[in-house]
């Protein structure tokens, strides 16, 4: 095994004071940070070049697709990558542990979770049109986003199986063959739009959306195929298909922590714009944030990167029993986290004099947007470290703590409080804004006093269970309440 790709397996070969040891994480993130942070950038390409081709369809087929995609997410694409989040510590603390059987099976039963969920999620996007009607949107607009909803139906499947591939391969450190493949797919996204937008519309475009997906998808199942069935047989073993009930229980007893901390996240900055829509000067008020948040996912990029080689690391070391190691990662991940917020706080506020600039020449909202961006710069400080320390509570199978954060934090803090000061004391989205800051706050503060009264002996023991037990023998653990580990084998 390569001692470079894989160094969670070859503690020998690690430095042995503080310094060396923080200096070797870093070195060891790299490789997994690196190649996630382009192919986040590169998605973020895909929904920008969407978003320009359904803007040469005109104004009704932008509101509508919009509309129906921004549906899409809520409803479908949050709820998807919220369960496939599940993957995270099972599959990183199975690899830790070398046992490929759990990673393997794990990655089945994560496809057929989320197909299986698919299932009532189509039925929503098929009725989308009563649904947004009955919320007071416009009729054309509401038949539009069903339309595109309609041919962005083949995603669900597609996604099912390309999430879990990406969790399944990132969980072992193996991201360059995401970027290449995400890379490759989205530029050839461009050629399929000009070939179908002109000819279905908006109908096009959604076909094109998929079709990128379905790029990746098969790009990444190629990779496996070739790199693990071929070449080193890890899937030679057999068993993955043989899943127990509490194979599935454990699962799901992640895996639905897991959805609800995404969901509930995404969910509530989308009612931070539906309230925004409520202000006195909502259209520019919307047009403020929209830029805003355009600013914000491209730091999210980043974000997203440093959480997942935070979890990434954290789960590997667990699995592998290797509690000090696993604190270390969790130190210098969350010390990245805040750096890197201090940058983007920076880079906020030096994009604040042009960024506004780039979407519209409305003297009102580029007013808007360059104050806006100071307080922004404010909450990115908070938001880098937030999404870092999510990411260490995923890697050690604690995703529950990320969904009391993200009720505290947001639903019991931000929004109530957003509300008072944009409405009561007509502060406007200022006011909503300063709420978000305090509840991102809280989430923060929750997350890292968990971190830091982590007893990671106690998780790299719990790690040996959930990697390498079975579930009979899981209940002899515990019913005979014995100090003796399991051991897992290659």
């Amino acid at each position: 095994m390569d001692r470079d790709r894989y160094p969670t397996f070859f503690p020998e070969t690690r430095p042995r004071n503080l310094a060396q040891k923080i200096l070797w994480e870093l070195k060891v993130q790299r490789p997994i940070v690196l190649p996630l942070l382009v192919m986040n950038f590169t998605w973020f390409a895909k929904l920008s070049i969407t978003l320009v081709f359904l803007g040469r369809l005109g104004e009704l087929a932008l509101a509508g697709a919009s509309l129906g995609f921004t549906f899409a997410n809520v409803t479908g694409f949050a709820v998807l990558n919220g369960l496939c989040c599940a993957m995270e510590p099972i599959c990183g603390q199975a690899f830790g542990a070398k046992n490929f059987k759990l990673l393997h099976k794990t990655l089945v039963m994560a496809v057929l979770l989320l197909l299986l969920v698919s299932l009532p999620v189509a039925f929503l996007w098929l009725n989308v049109d009563r649904i947004l009607i009955c919320f007071g949107q416009q009729e054309d607009i509401s038949l539009v986003a069903k339309k595109y909803l309609l041919f962005l139906l083949p995603d669900l499947v597609i996604v099912s199986f390309l999430c879990p591939l990406k969790y399944y391969l990132s969980a072992q450190s193996i991201t360059i063959p995401i970027m290449l493949s995400t890379a490759l797919a989205v530029a050839l996204q461009v050629p399929m739009n000009l070939l179908l937008y002109k000819a279905r519309g908006v109908e096009g475009v959604a076909m094109a959306f998929w079709m990128t997906d379905f790029t990746i998808m098969f790009l990444l199942d190629v990779y496996v195929v070739i790199s693990e069935n071929w070449k080193s047989r890890r899937w030679a073993e057999g068993g993955w298909w043989e899943q127990s009930t509490g194979d599935w229980k454990q699962l799901i007893k992640l895996a639905v922590p897991c959805c609800l901390t995404v969901s509930l996240e995404w969910w509530c900055y989308e009612i931070l714009v539906l309230l925004t829509g409520r202000l006195h000067n909502a259209k520019q008020a919307v047009g403020i944030i929209t830029i805003l948040f355009n600013f914000d996912y491209v730091l999210y990029s980043v974000m997203q990167s440093l959480a997942t080689a935070a979890s990434v690391r954290v789960s590997n070391e667990l699995g592998a029993n290797n509690a000090a190691m696993a604190r270390i990662s969790a130190s210098v991940s969350l010390g990245l986290g805040v750096i890197s917020g201090i940058l983007g706080s920076l880079a906020t506020v030096g994009a604040r004099g042009f960024w506004g600039a780039l979407f519209t020449h409305e003297k009102g909202i580029t007013r808007g947007v360059k104050k806006m961006m100071l307080i922004l710069a404010v909450m990115e400080i908070v938001n880098f470290p937030l999404a870092v320390s999510s990411g260490i509570a995923r890697g050690t199978a604690r995703p529950l703590v990320g969904t009391y954060a993200s009720v505290c934090g947001f639903y019991l803090l931000a929004l109530p409080l957003g509300v008072i000061l944009a409405f009561k004391l007509h502060l406007g989205l200022t006011g909503l804004f300063v709420g978000f800051i305090a509840g991102v706050t809280v989430c923060l503060v929750v997350l890292v006093v968990f971190i830091a009264r982590n007893n990671w002996d106690e998780e790299a023991k719990k790690a040996q269970i959930l990697a390498c037990c079975t579930d009979e023998e899981e209940e002899a653990a515990n019913d005979d309440k014995s100090e003796t580990l399991p051991n897992c084998t290659d």
